[in-house]
């Protein structure tokens, strides 16, 4: 696109400033800021008479001022501008606070679009402070009106002109500078970039938004193929030491049962990538108790027997000692030296641990290492570097796991996961891995009846809490959000409330459950309970505090977001309860229940949702988990369905979507599924023909920014 690399200051009325306040955005140039997409839209299109609205939420209405506005001194600071107006269907009354200035904008007889929130007041309406535009028969006013994430120092009124004035320094892009080959666009009924960028920012009607979204969801996932063909070729693999002791008979003895056959299959697998000189890599996915981790002891030991050094590097600190209680269990009992390392723990304690690791004498170095994310520091070393193994790898991002990586270098790669991804899906996200799926549990292992209900069930089920309890179990209740959202900052229409042609599908968020005051609500409901909270906004330290006295049953019931999706194994755990279910996809859902049943207990998942009782297609989805309980199946569900989940949320509450490193900001590797599949083949196809995208400099820099690749990677 023409000068959009030209620095944000050379925006009329962008000065030092203003440039400091986008640099907190991640914005530096006007190319930037195109891309810094909407969150979510006002639907100021839907006029309606004042006599429709509900008293919830916004809406727009069409009014013709009645009487003059008049400014009434409250204190000394603050004012009030007021007048009235009108349609065939009733009076409102306007307010605006501290905005004197409006006074002349209003003479009465003329007529506005006025987007607020309307309440009854007596006979008659009232809106505080609403937007408003000048109306007039045939006026153009914009159906759907962009609402930006912010920072401070940046107004939804600044960013809106800016954006209009890098539309027009790109010239809304040349046709001719699209980086997709026509063929391509064609093929797949896209529209032009230079259309999208514009109808993104400034949509003329839904339908436009919608191809907008779909072309510029498109490049995104096109360039994520492309880069994830071209950065994870399983030919660019480096060396790796052979490790081909493959006698893990002393760890098996030590079990309290026998391996599964897929078990004993992933374990085949990765002592087989071991034995090689080419560095292993490897995830292993499953189900949550299906077995991973004594795959992983296989590995390490194998590793360890071959005279190599192991780390396991677990994406929270509970997480990482509960890894070590089970490793160090069994490593001890064969005479391995097994380490803790963790963030928490002293200076002088994490010094002995890097000695340890590099201490020359292999009769007093450290074998194996398990920690968190205190593994990258720089003070971390290995003498012998053999294998490097990260659970719950969608946790960490790809230069995270590069990261420990370059510190063992000459290191197998092992990764697992407890979220069981479709094998198309997977070969996408992960080009550069084998994977190795485990589908049988273990014998023994229960199932988690799963019920779905409805809001009329909540006194029962208040009655179910307080059995479980007093049964000696604990209980799990999940909340879609964190706090209740405040009204006046959310969008009227999110990106996902508009599908490909155009129809507005409204989420249902008002009535959405938070975790903080619906753990205050159970806590009076339950005096005799101890009800704790827990959410990723929380510091790590409290999280872990909060999960150690869950753990230890000090809590009875844990309110929580998607946060405790990966989290320490609570044998005593019998009850999962999700509400406003509805807004999860059915993998996630499906990895919730995994936190319970994992003892000898008798555990039950409840999954609570308005769409029991209503929306019947909402309702049919929830019901599969109610007669389905492999993820795998319930994966190719949610991806056929085209449910609300995604496979690789990198934080449970976040909303940026990404995999490892990459940060989409539009598109989701689950929803967008079928977007997906035709980017990975357009990818493929592409790349057969150009293996190293000669001709394609558009999508090589494109592939370089999302990537972030070393030089030389990309060509």
């Amino acid at each position: 696109m023409n000068d959009t690399g030209t620095d944000i200051r050379r925006l009329y009325g962008v000065g030092d400033v203003k440039a400091a306040a986008y640099a907190r955005m991640g914005v530096y140039t006007v190319g930037d800021l195109l891309m810094h997409y909407p969150r979510g839209y006002e639907d100021r299109g839907s006029v309606i008479p004042l006599s429709e609205t509900t008293g919830e939420g916004k809406s727009a209405h069409i009014l013709t001022v009645a009487t003059e506005p008049k400014c009434v001194r409250l204190k000394a600071r603050m004012s009030l501008l007021k007048f009235r107006a009108y349609d065939d269907s009733g009076v409102c009354d306007i307010t605006f606070f501290n905005q004197d200035y409006l006074k002349s904008s209003f003479p009465p007889g003329e007529s506005f679009r006025f987007y607020g929130k309307v309440e009854r007041v007596g006979g008659r309406y009232a809106m505080a402070s609403p937007a408003f535009e000048p109306w007039h028969e045939g006026a153009d006013l914009p159906p759907l009106v962009p609402v930006y994430p912010l920072t401070g120092g940046i107004t939804q009124k600044q960013i809106a002109k800016d954006m209009k004035s890098a539309l027009v320094i790109a010239a809304y892009a040349s046709d001719e500078e699209d980086i997709l080959p026509e063929e391509i666009r064609r093929r797949n009924a896209l529209c032009m970039r230079s259309y999208a960028l514009r109808n993104i920012h400034q949509p003329e009607s839904f339908r436009a938004l919608a191809a907008a979204k779909k072309r510029l969801i498109f490049d995104e996932l096109f360039t994520f193929s492309l880069g994830m063909a071209l950065s994870g070729s399983k030919s660019g693999r480096g060396s790796a030491p052979p490790c081909r002791n493959r006698d893990i008979s002393p760890l098996l003895a030590l079990l309290p049962y026998r391996l599964t056959g897929d078990q004993k299959r992933a374990i085949d697998e990765i002592a087989g990538d071991m034995a090689k000189d080419v560095a292993m890599s490897r995830m292993v996915v499953g189900d949550v108790g299906c077995g991973k981790t004594v795959c992983a002891a296989a590995a390490i030991l194998i590793a360890v027997q071959s005279g190599r050094q192991a780390a396991l590097m677990a994406p929270t600190e509970i997480l990482a000692r509960q890894h070590y209680e089970e490793l160090s269990g069994w490593f001890s009992a064969l005479g391995i030296r097994c380490v803790l390392l963790v963030g928490a723990m002293t200076a002088a304690q994490k010094r002995k641990v890097y000695e340890g690791l590099t201490a020359p004498d292999p009769q007093e170095r450290i074998a194996v290492v398990v920690g968190t994310q205190a593994l990258l520091s720089e003070g971390v070393a290995f003498a012998a570097p053999g294998l490097v193994v990260t659970d719950e790898q969608h946790r960490f991002g790809v230069a995270q796991r590069a990261t420990l990586a370059q510190k063992s270098l000459l290191s197998h790669v092992l990764v697992m996961s407890a979220t069981p991804i479709p094998r198309s899906l997977a070969l996408a996200l992960y080009g550069d891995l084998d994977i190795s799926a485990i589908r049988e549990m273990p014998p023994g292992r229960q199932r988690v009846d799963t019920f779905v209900v409805d809001e009329s069930y909540r006194e029962r089920l208040n009655g179910f809490i307080r059995k479980q309890v007093e049964a000696g179990g604990q209980v799990y209740v999940v909340c879609p959000a964190v706090e209740d959202a405040d009204g006046e900052e959310e969008a009227d229409l999110s990106m996902e409330d508009i599908d490909e042609e155009g129809n507005v599908h409204r989420q249902r968020r008002r009535s959405m459950k938070a975790a903080v005051s619906f753990a205050e609500t159970l806590q009076e409901r339950f005096p005799d309970f101890a009800v704790g909270f827990l959410h990723g906004k929380m510091k790590s330290r409290e999280k872990d505090e909060i999960m150690h006295r869950f753990a230890a049953g000090e809590v009875q019931i844990l309110v929580s977001t998607t946060v405790i999706e990966v989290g320490v194994n609570v044998p005593n755990a019998s009850l999962m309860i999700v509400e406003n279910a509805e807004q999860f996809g059915l993998s996630q859902l499906h990895q919730l229940r995994g936190r319970v049943g994992r003892g000898s207990r008798k555990s039950y998942c409840i999954l609570v949702s308005e769409s029991a009782s209503g929306d019947g297609a909402a309702h049919d989805r929830l019901e599969i988990l109610h007669t389905v309980y492999d993820g795998y199946t319930i994966a190719e569900r949610d991806l056929a369905m085209r449910g609300p989940g995604d496979f690789l949320r990198g934080q449970g509450e976040s909303t940026v979507r990404q995999s490892g490193g990459v940060k989409f900001r539009l598109a989701g590797l689950c929803e967008d599924s079928g977007l997906l599949a035709a980017a990975v083949g357009e990818a493929k196809g592409l790349l057969e023909k150009s293996p190293d995208l000669a001709g394609y400099p558009g999508l090589q820099k494109s592939v370089r920014e999302l990537f972030t690749l070393e030089q030389g990677t990309v060509s």
